[in-house]
């Protein structure tokens, strides 16, 4: 009878779901119909030979075919328990479940799960897949993001449980500034190097030859300089090509600087030379001038 508990031996388990004996009759459990929360497998819920209880959800007797539930023995936690209980801003604890290339999904009770998106996992570190940041089992700290009872989804954030470092990145590494960093990632394109504080930025790959023409490789520490900082992209760009280029500016400007300082100082000099010779001059001609007075008195 549909609606009718029964108790049942699993005998067979597949991908989408378990076949239930339940007394001479097999009735198949739905891996939808397991569990209110999200499973990777019915093999996350019931094992082989495992007896358990389950609800008659359908009977098709020209098919002879019963569909069973699990889940339906409990009250829908979507319907009461969560619009009340989780609310954006709160923070929770929660385990990890199952992880996607796009994120990572964490039951925070029996039922109920949320799916923290790549993008809040971190602030500073740059993940291409949630694998490298956690795993299966791991006990996580979210806090809840945004919640859709009518949709049924949880958006959960884990970045969020710290101050966003990036307005303090913005003073710490302006445009223009130099700072040494790692080499941490290579490839024919570019770099990807450590600054302070674990932040990672890019250096494209004609921005990294160095002094004798040789290119950076891994591993190797240079002085870099930052030529963009995109803080919406989370983005910086640096180049220890533009760092030598300064040295060697500054350098050429201390050469061109020193050689204006000689000139001035020659041309000081000459000057004073000049108004030695003038001076020396004008006394000469004043003794030639009290000379010819002596002469023209003697004649006399």
């Amino acid at each position: 009878v549909e609606r009718d508990v029964r108790k049942g031996v699993v005998k067979n388990i597949a991908d989408f779901g378990a076949f239930v004996d339940l007394g001479g009759i097999d009735g198949l459990l739905h891996i939808t119909d397991m569990s209110w929360g999200r499973i990777s497998h019915p093999t996350d819920m019931v094992k082989i030979d495992d007896e358990i209880e389950v609800m008659v959800l359908n009977i098709d007797r020209e098919r002879e075919k019963i569909a069973l539930g699990m889940k339906q023995l409990h009250e829908d936690p979507w319907l009461n328990a969560i619009p009340g209980a989780y609310q954006p801003g709160m923070v929770v604890r929660g385990k990890v479940t199952k992880i996607t290339n796009f994120g990572v999904f964490v039951e925070i009770e029996e039922g109920v799960d949320g799916l923290i998106h790549i993008s809040d996992l971190s602030w500073t570190k740059k993940i291409k897949h949630p694998s490298e940041f956690v795993n299966v089992g791991d006990t996580l700290e979210v806090e809840v993001l945004e919640l859709d009872v009518e949709g049924r989804k949880l958006s959960l954030g884990h970045k969020q449980l710290e101050e966003n470092p990036w307005d303090t990145f913005e003073n710490v590494f302006p445009v223009g500034s130099y700072h040494e960093a790692t080499i941490i990632k290579r490839d024919d394109r570019g770099a990807v190097v450590q600054l302070p504080y674990g932040l990672e930025a890019y250096a494209p790959g004609k921005h990294l030859r160095k002094e004798d023409g040789s290119s950076a490789t891994l591993d190797e520490t240079l002085t870099f300089k930052v030529i963009e900082f995109n803080r919406d992209d989370k983005r910086i760009l640096v180049s220890h090509l533009r760092y030598l280029e300064d040295i060697q500016r500054e350098a050429d400007d201390q050469v061109r600087q020193e050689k204006v300082k000689e000139r001035k100082q020659t041309a000081q000099a000459v000057k004073k030379v000049q108004t030695n010779v003038e001076k020396s001059t004008l006394g000469d001609l004043d003794v030639f001038s009290q000379l010819k007075d002596q002469l023209k008195d003697g004649g006399k």
